[in-house]
């Protein structure tokens, strides 16, 4: 979507040195995704399984395994990490419904990695789908209603989550889901006390994750 974009992590990566090329999904060839030097692998509001309606995600999906296969790092995003799951064997289920800023628990194994920045401020969530934790991975967050909010598979983080999202542009994404928010009974308005209140927090702390993953790498 074009309002899910790389938001206040894009000038961080570019930064250190990185050259943005965004590919969009359905539409461009995903292959330039396979040797790039990094990969962020973005949400959308479809389910990542819907291969029937969306054959496409297949051939992304390959991309992504390729990528994992080979331990090139990459990131995935809400349908992103959805798509990391599948493609390393782990399972799609219609988990309980997360829309709005809460809190993360971080796992014991998150303590050395970029996502320790992450505790420090709610984070935005924005989905209805829970992938499951793949073998071989390891898991790093959940919050009381998902088991797996973020997990990590070589040099590369699965985060179902969205610690990118710029709440000055969320009134973006308050319109292009105005179909799902309005299914879900979702108060619009109480999403905006919500990024009134833990949005400065939130970006803060987006900023210094994204941060420390590229300075590791």
């Amino acid at each position: 979507m074009a309002f899910e974009d790389l938001g206040t992590w894009e000038a961080e990566i570019a930064a250190h040195g990185y050259e943005v090329r965004y590919l969009e999904a359905g539409v461009d060839d995903p292959s330039p995704l396979a040797d790039a030097d990094l990969a962020i692998v973005l949400g959308g509001p479809i389910d990542a399984d819907d291969e029937a309606h969306y054959p496409w995600l297949a051939e992304v999906r390959e991309v992504v395994a390729a990528r994992l296969i080979a331990d090139l790092p990459m990131i995935g995003v809400c349908l992103g990490a959805q798509l990391m799951s599948l493609a390393l064997g782990g399972e799609l289920t219609r988990g309980n419904r997360e829309v709005g800023w809460a809190p993360l628990s971080l796992t014991p194994d998150a303590a050395g990695t970029a996502l320790r920045h992450l505790a420090s401020a709610p984070v935005l969530h924005w989905h209805q789908d829970v992938a499951s934790v793949p073998g071989g991975a390891r898991l790093l967050a959940n919050t009381q209603l998902n088991p797996n909010q973020a997990f990590a598979f070589g040099r590369s983080l699965a985060l179902q989550f969205h610690p990118e999202a710029d709440p000055e542009m969320n009134e973006r994404w308050l319109i292009g889901h105005a179909g799902d928010l309005s299914r879900w009974d979702i108060d619009q308005d109480e999403l905006r006390a919500q990024r009134r209140e833990f949005g400065d927090a939130a970006v803060v702390a987006g900023v210094l994750f994204i941060r420390e993953y590229l300075r590791g790498l």
